[in-house]
């Protein structure tokens, strides 16, 4: 018996473990990069990096839920003590949403204070997009706040 055997004799639910392990897959890539990418398209809920260059890759993971960095980060440590998120985004959906974490519980605002300046060099591309999407008013009220559009209400 090779060590998967000896790890499924060790756990109540041998059945189980080996109905997952027939719908797994090993997907052999040619290197790091095309790795990393097709990790990224996949966006993992859990992405264990047990790689000689785990550190280095972390710096490419755009997608995933949480990376378990090493051969010493099992998941199972994410899941229960070493404090980060056991609620994760499955599926593939960490291509758009982090876990739960503090921040899913904090209220936030956004503030934006424009100069003259600011709007002046804003405007043109708030009356595009504006424009482009039928919202006139939009676009007027950036117009209006520019030295041009002052004459417009005059």
């Amino acid at each position: 018996p090779g060590v998967i055997d000896e790890m499924l004799d060790a756990l109540p639910r041998r059945d189980m473990m080996l109905h997952s392990l027939d719908h797994s897959r090993l997907i052999l890539m040619h290197d790091d990069d095309e790795m990393m990418e097709f990790s990224n398209q996949y966006a993992p809920e859990h992405l264990i990096l047990n790689h000689r260059d785990a550190d280095r890759l972390c710096g490419n993971v755009r997608n995933a839920g949480s990376v378990f960095i090493g051969p010493w980060s099992p998941e199972s440590a994410g899941d229960y003590a070493s404090g980060t998120n056991h609620t994760l985004p499955t599926s593939g959906y960490a291509r758009a949403y982090s876990g739960v974490n503090i921040d899913s519980f904090m209220k936030k605002i956004t503030f934006q204070k424009l100069t003259a300046e600011g709007i002046a060099t804003l405007a043109p591309v708030v009356v595009a997009m504006a424009e482009a999407e039928s919202l006139d008013a939009h676009a007027l009220a950036a117009k209006v706040r520019t030295s041009a559009g002052n004459q417009i209400l005059q």
